[in-house]
């Protein structure tokens, strides 16, 4: 295929899903159930959070960040995909292929800079209690709110920015959905700025929301540690290791998914594997571990399911 200068017209193809014909309905039924429980399960501590008063907190405010962000990860991946298994057409247009590769990474992006002030948030909290209400004031918790999307809708658009000048003279993506690496290699142009704002992007966000999710976690526990109540200590240590967890595998499958386009010797399928589960299990597990875990979004959550049902039975 020649460059194209008319980027808009070209129609990309993305790499086959493989599924045979006998598991093509069970694969999409699948599909479907996983993004009706990632809608589900968001829409949900979203609500709940929007329409009851009490939960009008810092850290809940914060909180509603991230099911909003995990919603426009699972909606940029599920229905292209969805859609791919239903009509086993894999092409897709060059302007919604950049589109989704924009949702992706915005959604990538907002994760680690959401988990990052949500950290902050309860390391003040936990270590220093007498200045939270100081620090966490609604005027604070705007302009946080306003920078965490602000900071990643400016980081990630010049990454794309960065795409208009390149004319591209291939047609097939190199991973299961489109992102900014696999676009890059559509290009027979050299990419150095690219490649090194890509890169310079990766280290600042994983390196900075690494560090500061590190260190607050480490002071919370030996905050906790401290703590002579063993029922809070014990429920303390036990959440913070859960989010660590959840922390450190997204970082991790980030990492390897950024890295693993710039080494060719790294299988496709692994890397197409591992690029899959950063859209598919945060947006599943998060409103899971930081919303339905919280004993008081789940109290919530349940009064207003059981209000809702009583008033509709009557």
């Amino acid at each position: 295929m020649q460059a194209n200068h008319s980027s808009i017209s070209l129609l990309l193809r993305m790499e086959s899903l493989d599924i045979p014909q006998t598991g093509i309905l069970p694969t999409f039924i699948m599909g479907v159930v996983a993004y009706c429980f990632i809608l589900t399960c968001n829409l949900t501590v979203l609500l709940t959070i929007a329409l009851d008063n009490k939960l009008h907190k810092p850290m809940y405010i914060l909180l509603f960040n991230l099911p909003v962000n995990d919603l426009i990860g699972a909606t940029a991946l599920f229905p292209q995909l969805i859609a791919s298994i239903h009509l086993q057409n894999r092409n897709i247009s060059f302007p919604a292929c950049v589109f989704q590769a924009l949702m992706v990474h915005l959604y990538c992006g907002g994760t680690l800079i959401i988990l990052t002030v949500m950290a902050y948030d309860r390391y003040v909290a936990i270590c220093q209690p007498l200045h939270y209400h100081t620090v966490m004031t609604p005027r604070n918790l705007r302009r946080m709110t306003v920078g965490i999307w602000l900071t990643d809708v400016v980081l990630i658009g010049v990454l794309f920015l960065m795409l208009t000048p390149f004319s591209f003279c291939q047609n097939l993506i190199a991973d299961m959905y489109c992102n900014n690496p696999s676009i890059m290699k559509l290009t027979c142009e050299i990419t150095t700025v690219n490649n090194a704002y890509g890169l310079f992007l990766s280290v600042f966000l994983q390196g900075v929301s690494t560090i500061v999710v590190i260190f607050t976690y480490i002071q919370i526990l030996k905050t906790c540690l401290l703590n002579k109540q063993a029922d809070t200590k014990s429920k303390a240590i036990r959440t913070c290791a859960t989010h660590l967890v959840v922390f450190i595998v997204f970082q991790v499958t980030t990492i390897f998914s950024v890295l693993s386009h710039r080494f060719s010797q790294v299988s496709p399928y692994l890397r197409r594997s591992v690029g899959m589960s950063i859209l598919v299990f945060p947006p599943i597990l998060n409103p899971l571990i930081y919303g339905l875990n919280t004993k008081e979004i789940r109290e919530k959550t349940m009064f207003l399911f059981i209000r809702n049902k009583i008033t509709f039975t009557k």
